[in-house]
């Protein structure tokens, strides 16, 4: 049997999930609908077999059969009243099942006990049989298996009255019998279908939130693979910083803002010192571990407006919007002696680290990122070539 068959697995005689598990989750989806609608139809029960007195006085009068007739509907009446009530605090269809049998039980005796009582009215208690039974079967609220054998009860104890107290003849018992056995088939049948298509439905429903649960579990982990893929795309692994397509974005970005709000704009063009004779010294672990330190003090060095990304081996690149040339040089002195402060190995000795750093100021017209960033390239290399160490900028698009 396939997933989808055993979703709707319903028994094909009792209309209920041969899973007890599935079953007992159904009944407790309904139980708040069952409970009250058990209720109004006790409270409808009660109503009717409060109006048939009316009709007990035109045919009896005040006679002994008139008043056992009155206290057996007062009985009936008070019963399904205070089972109304009672289902309304206690109720549970899931669980005190009994309680919700206990009314069909109790109307079932009270309609059987009018035939000894009023024997001459056989013909129109037979109409008002068959309708219990649909009633039952249908209008009540209850396990085809509950209302089924309550029907069953009502029908063969109206045929044992009917021919112990109205001396019917064996004919027409067969007849009644008949007429209340196809009530019965047509009454079971309706429920079993109703059971069937509402179990079905519960089914497909609970089937629907499961996938719906599955695609938002999906999503999300869609979701989380496509933020660490940004992450991937958008960090350099090895410091954490901004990768070097991400950082161009972003300074074009404040790069373009400047422009429009004609504030100043400065680039760092950043180099390790002498970074190969660390890695062929130490090698590349150390040397990595040394780019991920000589990264922290950068971004201590910067203000949180700066964007800094790593461009490339032991390049970084600093975008520095709203910021004039002589901040500039002030930001730049002062990474550069955060990065030669930092504390190192034993094992590296008197190593004592350094960066030099290109800075390009942008023009106050036809300026690109590409320019600025080839403006602070020269200067880093001009730095470099007058011995490393130091801070050099570009005297382009300084007033």
């Amino acid at each position: 049997m396939s997933p989808q068959e055993k979703q709707y697995d319903v028994h094909s005689l009792t209309g209920q999930f041969c899973d007890a598990g599935k079953e007992l989750r159904y009944r407790s989806s309904i139980q708040k609908r069952v409970r009250f609608e058990s209720r109004l139809a006790l409270v409808l029960v009660a109503l009717v077999f409060a109006m048939f007195t009316i009709t007990d006085y035109s045919l009896l009068g005040l006679s002994r059969e008139y008043f056992l007739l009155l206290t057996m509907r007062i009985s009936v009446i008070s019963l399904c009243l205070l089972l109304a009530f009672t289902l309304g605090r206690w109720g549970g269809y899931s669980r005190n099942l009994w309680l919700h049998g206990l009314p069909l039980w109790i109307v079932a005796t009270g309609i059987i006990l009018i035939v000894p009582l009023r024997p001459d009215s056989l013909s129109t208690q037979i109409t008002a049989v068959v309708v219990a039974i649909m009633a039952f079967y249908i209008l009540i609220p209850n396990l085809l298996t509950v209302a089924a054998v309550a029907c069953i009860y009502l029908s063969v104890g109206f045929l044992t009255a009917a021919m112990a107290f109205t001396g019917i003849s064996p004919a027409d018992l067969l007849r009644i019998a008949l007429l209340l056995i196809m009530a019965n088939i047509v009454g079971y049948c309706a429920l079993l279908r109703i059971e069937f298509l509402q179990r079905k439905q519960f089914a497909l429903l609970h089937e629907e939130r499961d996938q719906n649960n599955q695609l938002h579990k999906e999503i999300a982990h869609r979701k989380s693979l496509e933020a660490q893929l940004r992450i991937v795309a958008e960090r350099d692994a090895l410091t954490g910083l901004d990768s070097r397509s991400h950082f161009m974005k972003r300074a074009e970005v404040l790069l373009k803002r400047s422009r429009l709000e004609n504030a100043p704009f400065c680039l760092f063009m950043i180099d390790v010192d002498h970074f190969k004779s660390i890695n062929d010294t130490w090698g590349h672990t150390r040397g990595d571990w040394i780019l991920t330190k000589i990264a922290e003090a950068c971004v201590q060095s910067l203000r949180p407006t700066d964007v800094i990304g790593r461009f490339g081996g032991e390049e970084f690149m600093v975008a520095l919007p709203h910021t004039s040339p002589t901040d500039a040089q002030i930001v730049a002195e002062r990474l550069k002696k955060n990065v030669a402060t930092l504390p190192l190995t034993e094992e590296m000795g008197e190593l004592v680290m350094s960066v030099t750093i290109g800075i390009a100021v942008a023009q106050a017209e036809d300026v690109d990122l590409d320019a600025l960033i080839t403006r602070a390239d020269k200067m880093l290399y001009a730095g470099k070539h007058e011995g490393r160490n130091r801070v050099m900028m570009s005297q382009e698009g300084i007033a």
